[in-house]
């Protein structure tokens, strides 16, 4: 519990949360900005151009000057849109975003007017509930705004939005209760503090994408990658073939919010990667900075790493077809995933219970290829039916 709270709610603690929640909202629209800026630079340098150069230093202003334009764009209302569900998915999209970002430990204890307290907006002990509920409640902006335009190309974008997020929403679930399941909390601060110590044998660090055997936290990374529509999961807008999707009728601040919202979920997930798998703030603590300083510093690296990598997937990795998105999904993320939710919790019982720790998890990684060996098996052998079913008609063609 944050030890904002410990002595009971006066004028100052009231004060000192509205200050969290403005930094907070302020550093995400910024960090939106400079992330628009720093995905246009990666890729114009992958690909050999200049990209934004002309507004500010280095370009640096130009997804202000962006941001600035479109607010004096015209705002549309198709005929046959269904006029308040229309008004309200951008806002969906957009405070789920944020509402997200809002137990995310991006630092340890500070002291503020003699109060101390979290370098987090909020840490309720149902932290890991609150990011699986704002994720979930996310698709809604999505399907309403594909739904209520009132033309078929959202529609689809919608249709499509819905069955791929659904999807994902189950491994990226599971994938999560694995880290719960480690930590023994759903508080994200509580998940922090346990990878804080160094791991078995004092050298490598008690970060849950070690203990937990990388795949939790491999599953996570493309589930969420799927699940805020990134590439190469961005089906649902799918410009070559949906026009642009479920935002399609959308235009002026409308439009902004589910472009700002698509860039703050991109920074969200990547913040929750960091907390669940890498130590959030933690990590070593040296002398010519002062100590409060070096987890924000921490944080903000890896954080910088994850959102580098998103990049590049964006400009190296060419987009799924639609049956491999759903076959990703339901055919080897959910099936790896639980039964690795299933290996760790074995695990746990035996460590519990005083078992060999080295010949439960033997038996788990034996099993565990033994099970995904027969899935693959499986999954090529209905493949290689299909294909022979098809071969007739391919041949006439």
């Amino acid at each position: 519990m944050d030890p904002l709270f410990a002595n009971g709610i006066d004028l100052a603690v009231v004060l000192i949360v509205v200050l969290k929640v403005v930094v907070t909202f302020v550093f995400l629209l910024v960090g939106v900005l400079m992330m628009i800026w720093f995905e246009r630079k990666i890729i114009s340098d992958m690909q050999n151009r200049i990209g934004p150069n002309r507004a500010g230093p280095w370009g640096l202003l130009q997804s202000l000057a962006d941001g600035i334009k479109i607010f004096f764009k015209e705002d549309l209302l198709p005929e046959q849109a269904d006029p308040p569900v229309f008004r309200l998915a951008p806002y969906l999209s957009t405070v789920t975003a944020f509402a997200a970002f809002a137990v995310i430990p991006i630092g340890g204890t500070l002291s503020i007017a003699g109060h101390k307290t979290f370098l987090q907006l909020a840490d309720p002990p149902v932290g890991v509930l609150f990011l699986l509920a704002m994720s979930s409640i996310a698709v809604y902006g999505v399907m309403l705004a594909g739904w209520s335009s009132g033309s078929k190309y959202p529609l689809l974008g919608s249709v499509r939005a819905s069955a791929q997020m659904i999807s994902y929403e189950a491994a990226m679930g599971l994938s999560v209760a694995a880290v719960v399941l480690a930590a023994g909390s759903l508080s994200t601060h509580a998940i922090v503090v346990d990878q804080a110590h160094r791991g078995p044998g004092g050298i490598l660090p008690n970060w849950n994408v070690i203990t937990l055997g990388g795949i939790p936290f491999f599953i996570y990374l493309v589930a969420a990658t799927a699940e805020i529509n990134r590439p190469p999961f961005d089906l649902v807008e799918a410009e070559q073939e949906l026009v642009g999707g479920f935002f399609t009728e959308y235009s002026s601040v409308r439009f902004a919010l589910f472009y700002l919202a698509e860039f703050m979920n991109t920074i969200t997930v990547s913040a929750v990667a960091v907390t669940l798998f890498f130590g959030g703030p933690s990590g070593p603590v040296y002398s010519f900075l002062p100590r409060t300083l070096w987890p924000i510093l921490w944080f903000f690296l890896k954080l910088l790493v994850f959102l580098f990598a998103y990049v590049w997937l964006r400009a190296s990795v060419p987009r799924f077809r639609y049956d491999q998105l759903m076959d990703l999904g339901w055919k080897r993320l959910i099936p790896a995933a639980l039964f690795w939710l299933l290996l760790i919790a074995a695990i746990q019982v035996g460590r519990d219970q005083g078992w060999n720790p080295t010949l439960v998890l033997g038996v788990g990684v034996v099993a565990g290829l033994a099970v995904l060996g027969a899935l693959a098996l499986a999954m090529r052998t209905s493949r290689l039916r299909a294909d022979d079913d098809s071969w007739p008609v391919e041949a006439s063609r």
